[in-house]
């Protein structure tokens, strides 16, 4: 049964006071939410000897890290020091000094030209990253493999003093790396049941339990209707995802019209009603980890969608309304998903808002793939996004069909009268730049990473590019339509690198925790590498657990409670 939509949310009761006999559970930590954050923040919760209970609002465990590669950024891990390759601290921290706020970075002020907030969580990541991955690794609930040649997203900038070796990916994950997320839930939510994880699911919380002092339990709605309340001796922690699927929260928060995402669907920013009830201070409420997205499938709401994490093929390109080509379509998805919001104040429009893949018949032969959201997509799997022609010209008028069937919700874009001459110039152009081997326009092939996100091409004797080959000049043809999502976003309640959440004087909410997408992303709109999202989250759940374990064990027994 699906959990209720944020529409069905039921109404915020008035305080009301009970007492432990009005408690259906109680456990040391409650932990909200069962994905990418909220597995190891309950495990590292266990090993600390603490009863957990773990409530996930959706019928299986993992959310939005199921659908990921499950890559994870650990700087300074394990496998990095014993091959000898140094990851010193300073270095890390100006590398993502550089990057979350290029503006301010200094490298000479003492916290990089980050605010010290900022400094201090990042900082936090890297203390504790390796110490976490290496206790789930020993524990047997997230063994690894290292990609030590996977390379940074920004390997090629200077401040990047280890340009390679920092990601780890789940042990049992295919070659290609695009089923990490079931593989690494799969082994840690073996590992929880097997170390006494209490896990309840289709439990919505959707308000704290407070005894006028600090947090000390949950209310959670069950699909039938049912509360139950849940007492939490030691501390909450809350890592419910970010609020990609409520579209009220996007529009009043982030600073472009997004259709969504990929992220899990229970994902509808709980978390930042709930804590804001209880006086939490909200940070970074405009930024999200960026991505392409189907267009089609973004508007149905398709729950298979996933971010276009990779664009295969190399005979290929992206157009915009008028035919031209618009970006390099092999950039890392962070910095791709930016570029559909480019305004235009003159027109007072989204030029950009959708874009069009254009592909010939041999990327379909030679690159199509079922992995990393890509639109090439093998025979059998879902195509209802591909748009067909035969020649260029029927190509461009199933194109403008297709597109006029969601008038409703571009603004009533159309493709200018030229398109289909302006596309037959986009590709000549490409195809010299192809046949060369450097791309004039966009320099795609330039960066070390947009070889990672390049995809199985045709082996090609002599070619210059890997990341490109000329379109044929015969059809069939095919397109899609693509637009900007998120995998999800990166706002909510502030926490300090221990996981306390901060009230707005900036001290903690005492008993209330939060980790992972819920929370406020130190990295504002950065995107640092590959695994920057699940790294820096298992960072945060180690240092969550342990925190929430050194506080006391309360007596609920003598507590009045109230739900807020």
């Amino acid at each position: 049964m699906n959990a209720p939509s944020t529409s069905q949310t039921a109404p915020r009761e008035s305080a009301r006071p009970a007492s432990l006999g009005d408690l259906d559970a109680v456990a040391d930590v409650v932990v909200v939410g069962g994905g990418g954050g909220g597995l190891p923040a309950a495990l590292f919760s266990r090993w600390q000897g603490n009863e957990v209970i773990l409530l996930e609002k959706a019928s299986q465990l993992g959310g939005t890290a199921n659908k990921a590669a499950f890559w994870y950024w650990i700087p300074n891990n394990a496998a990095m020091r014993a091959a000898g390759v140094q990851d010193d601290r300073d270095g890390y921290l100006r590398y993502v000094a550089r990057l979350t706020r290029p503006h301010q970075y200094d490298p000479d002020s003492p916290t990089m030209g980050l605010t010290q907030w900022e400094y201090d969580m990042c900082a936090a990541i890297y203390d504790s990253a390796s110490d976490a991955a290496e206790l789930l690794a020993e524990r047997d609930a997230l063994p690894y493999r290292h990609c030590g040649d996977v390379p940074d997203y920004w390997s090629h900038l200077p401040e990047d003093n280890a340009p390679t070796g920092r990601i780890l990916l789940p042990r049992a994950a295919r070659e290609s790396m695009s089923d990490g997320g079931r593989v690494g839930i799969g082994t840690m939510s073996a590992a929880a049941r097997r170390d006494g994880v209490d896990i309840r699911l289709e439990h919505r919380v959707q308000r704290v339990i407070h005894d006028g002092t600090e947090v000390v339990g949950v209310e959670a709605t069950t699909p039938d209707g049912t509360t139950v309340r849940v007492g939490a001796r030691k501390a909450v922690v809350f890592a419910s995802g970010g609020f990609t699927h409520d579209g009220d929260l996007r529009a009043n928060f982030l600073g472009f019209p997004a259709y969504g995402g990929c992220a899990a669907m229970t994902n509808e920013g709980d978390f930042v009603q709930i804590s804001t009830a209880v006086g939490a201070q909200l940070r970074n409420m405009s930024n999200a980890w960026m991505c392409p997205i189907p267009l089609e499938k973004a508007v149905r709401r398709d729950p298979t969608m996933s971010g276009m994490f990779s664009v295969a093929g190399d005979s290929m390109i992206w157009v915009d309304r008028t035919g031209r080509r618009s970006t390099n379509e092999k950039l890392p998805y962070n910095e791709q998903g930016r570029l559909f919001y480019e305004w235009d104040p003159v027109h007072a429009a989204y030029p950009k808002l959708v874009q069009f893949q254009i592909w010939d018949q041999r990327s379909q032969d030679h690159s199509a793939s079922d992995e990393y959201g890509r639109l090439i997509v093998p025979p059998g799997e879902p195509d209802y996004h591909v748009i067909k022609g035969d020649t260029l010209d029927e190509l461009a008028a199933a194109i403008g069909d297709r597109l006029a069937e969601y008038r409703h919700v571009t603004g009533g874009m159309t493709l200018s009268e030229d398109f289909a001459d302006n596309l037959r110039a986009s590709i000549e152009r490409f195809n010299r730049f192809a046949e060369a081997g450097v791309d004039q326009d966009f320099h795609r092939g330039e960066t070390p990473v947009e070889f990672v996100f390049n995809g199985v091409v045709k082996d090609e004797p002599g070619r210059k590019n890997d990341t490109m080959w000329p379109i044929s000049g015969s059809g069939p043809y095919y397109a899609a339509m693509v637009t900007g999502g998120t995998l999800d976003t990166k706002g909510g309640p502030r926490t300090s690198p221990d996981g306390e959440v901060l009230d707005d004087v900036g001290s903690p909410i005492p008993g209330l925790f939060g980790v992972g997408n819920c929370v406020a992303s130190a990295s504002a709109g950065a995107y640092w590498a590959g695994g920057a999202t699940l790294g820096p989250i298992i960072a945060m759940a180690y240092r969550t657990a342990r925190a929430a374990a050194a506080r006391p064990v309360r007596d609920l027994a003598t507590s009045t409670v109230t739900a807020r």
